[in-house]
């Protein structure tokens, strides 16, 4: 097994963006890809993408540029989307109900392998192929089904205590949609989405182009 190195997040997000690229390359039939390619399509330089390639070892050869598969298996492999990722889903709602219904997350390698809720009226009843099981079974299906991953989706009065049972189960990561922040100290790493946040800050920036175009026309 290889071993990882930590990443800046800043850099995780352009690799991710490489592989997407890499994929979409494959996908129509090329074989190979040079930097300045890259950086054309993806609106980044040739020097920014080597230097984060560089990060991780000997990538391609100059004028000759990457061969995509060796590319994306190494990029998969940095990101750790080298295996299947078995995930659990604490909140059986809506959101949670739309988030086991995602099909992309089974083709990027995340298995939803176990759904939990604590409403009665939801337990027993199936989502996708899966059963909604009671959070009186987290511990126990946490650990037999070796689940390392979790995604709250829960009210954000109920998201600290299902994270706290969550890691204190094994689960390491943490992909957090409750509007509110977890406390995990450094036992596993969060990720949060926050919809409130992220519309705000769109209207702000909307708003901001508005005011300026009204401040021309005035």
């Amino acid at each position: 097994m290889s071993s990882r190195i930590p990443i800046p997040f800043p850099t995780v997000k352009r690799l991710s963006l490489y592989l997407r690229e890499v994929d979409r390359l494959q996908a129509r039939g090329d074989t190979r890809v040079s930097s300045r390619q890259l950086g054309k399509t993806l609106g980044l330089t040739d020097t920014q993408i080597r230097k984060d390639l560089s990060l991780f070892g000997q990538f391609g050869q100059a004028g000759i540029g990457y061969l995509l598969t060796p590319l994306g298996e190494r990029l998969r492999e940095i990101l750790g989307k080298d295996r299947v990722w078995r995930t659990a889903v604490v909140g059986a709602g809506r959101l949670g109900q739309a988030i086991i219904s995602y099909g992309p997350f089974a083709r990027e390698g995340f298995q939803i392998a176990a759904v939990f809720d604590a409403d009665p009226g939801l337990v027993g009843k199936t989502v996708e192929g899966q059963e909604i099981l009671s959070m009186e079974k987290l511990e126990e299906i946490i650990s037999d089904h070796q689940i390392l991953l979790g995604i709250v989706s829960v009210p954000q009065e109920a998201a600290q205590a299902v994270a706290d049972r969550l890691v204190d189960a094994g689960v390491l990561g943490l992909l957090n949609f409750a509007p509110t922040r977890l406390d995990v100290a450094d036992r596993a790493s969060v990720a949060s989405v926050d919809f409130s946040s992220r519309l705000e800050r769109l209207a702000f920036q909307v708003s901001l182009g508005l005011k300026g175009m009204i401040d021309v026309e005035e």
